[in-house]
């Protein structure tokens, strides 16, 4: 337990917007010119305007900085005391740094036995799968707790573990080196999450760090210019080699860019003719989107557009076996990409020394996936799926509140024998 308040030194966007709220705290109520200057106007009129956040800020009191558990340009998330009790505070900005997403959820009990996991699992809601295993020395998924475990569900970026396994396996069987050095193009580009799209085309970098952008950042770019430098037909063997039950609901494999294509537009007709295609003409289709300027997109589309049409897929019995693959490929490129960032979830460096993470999520889309070593050697996996084709879950809500599950799944995992 940390007693004292943690120094802390904003340097993105995120952080100094989370450095304001921390301040707003000890001198509410603001002004409605402050107020405005940092808070994006969606969010602002869900609160009630200016006088709903001071009002909120009234409720909570001061609020002081315990830790900073996870960190990137546009999300901080930070643990906090407040006048009785602890939160923990998720805090998102868009692309001019104003907060357009902020929540603060008191910290409650881990669960303490598979009972109280599956409580909290149905609390998140309307098609929940999950699954907690062992990886056994042989390379077995042994699943000691599961939810629709063998139930396949859209997973979103979740799916770039297959693209990394790609990677290593053509590193592992001669063809590519991680140190290969690849030029970022222009027509391979696409949308946010990442970085890689601002860098201008020309810039050389090795596949390690296309990786390391792939799985720690979630970078589209990075992910589409390996795709295309790996082949589609080796990303959809992984799928193969690493297990999956049924690779054939990821055919054609979609670039990001092919998928904002599908689900960012204006044109709703694109899709429908799309999935009205038989599946064998569908990827000329693909090939077709990737040829078309990226679509103009300034928020995220507020309701779930096909996802359990046009998505990625795979169970939580398939991604146990992902981690799986990746551990018996054991390349060092691989586990650094995946210890970057374990998005805030913190297990217990003496117990678990080792943590892999790799998510997804898009509107109707919430996915969380873990592999934890122990001190005593032994793989851990967890992987959390939460979706709804009609209703989008509130992605920062639902991630703070799976935290606690994941981490007590895996103090009940490392107890079992």
């Amino acid at each position: 337990m940390i007693d004292e308040t943690a120094t802390h030194t904003s340097s993105t966007p995120a952080e100094r917007q989370l450095d304001w709220l921390l301040d707003a705290s000890l001198r509410g109520p603001l002004p409605d010119g402050e107020i405005r200057r940092h808070l994006a106007p969606a969010l602002l009129e869900a609160i009630g305007g200016p006088d709903g956040f001071n009002a909120a800020l009234a409720a909570v009191g001061r609020l002081a900085l315990r830790e900073t558990l996870m960190t990137q340009p546009d999300q901080v998330q930070a643990a906090v005391r407040g006048r009785t009790t602890g939160y923990r505070i998720t805090v998102h900005v868009e692309a001019a740094g104003l907060v357009d997403n902020l929540r603060l959820t008191p910290e409650e009990p881990e669960p303490a036995s598979w009972t109280e996991i599956d409580a909290r699992l149905a609390e998140l809601g309307t098609r929940v799968s999950f699954a907690a295993a062992r990886i056994e020395p042989d390379g077995q998924c042994r699943i000691a707790h599961g939810l629709d475990a063998d139930t396949p569900r859209p997973i979103g970026s979740a799916f770039k573990l297959y693209v990394l396994g790609a990677l290593a396996q053509a590193v592992a069987e001669g063809r590519l080196s991680w140190n290969e050095q690849l030029a970022i193009r222009d027509d391979h580009k696409s949308l946010p999450s990442g970085t890689l799209q601002n860098r201008p085309a020309g810039t050389m970098l090795p596949l390690s760090d296309y990786a390391d952008h792939m799985i720690s950042i979630s970078d589209n770019t990075a992910t589409d210019r390996l795709i295309h430098r790996l082949g589609r037909e080796a990303v959809r063997r992984q799928l193969s080699l690493f297990g999956h039950r049924q690779p054939e609901a990821n055919v054609p494999i979609l670039t990001t860019k092919a998928f904002f294509q599908l689900k960012a537009t204006s044109d709703e007709d694109r899709a429908r003719q799309y999935l009205a295609l038989p599946t064998h003409q569908r990827t000329a289709a693909v090939l077709e989107l990737e040829q078309l300027p990226l679509p103009q997109v300034h928020e995220t589309w507020p309701q779930p557009r096909y996802i359990d049409q046009i998505e990625y897929f795979a169970s939580p019995a398939d991604i146990c076996h992902a981690y799986a693959g990746l551990l018996r490929l054991d390349q060092p490129e691989i586990h650094h990409a995946l210890s970057l960032n374990d998005d805030g979830l913190h297990l217990d460096a003496l117990q678990f020394p080792s943590v892999w993470y790799k998510g997804g999520s898009e509107p109707g889309v919430v996915t969380l996936h873990y592999l934890a070593r122990t001190a005593d050697g032994r793989a851990l996996a967890t992987s959390l799926m939460v979706s709804d084709p009609t209703t989008a879950p509130d992605t920062i809500d639902v991630a703070a509140r799976s935290q606690s599950i994941v981490r007590a799944a895996f103090r009940l995992l490392a107890l079992q024998r």
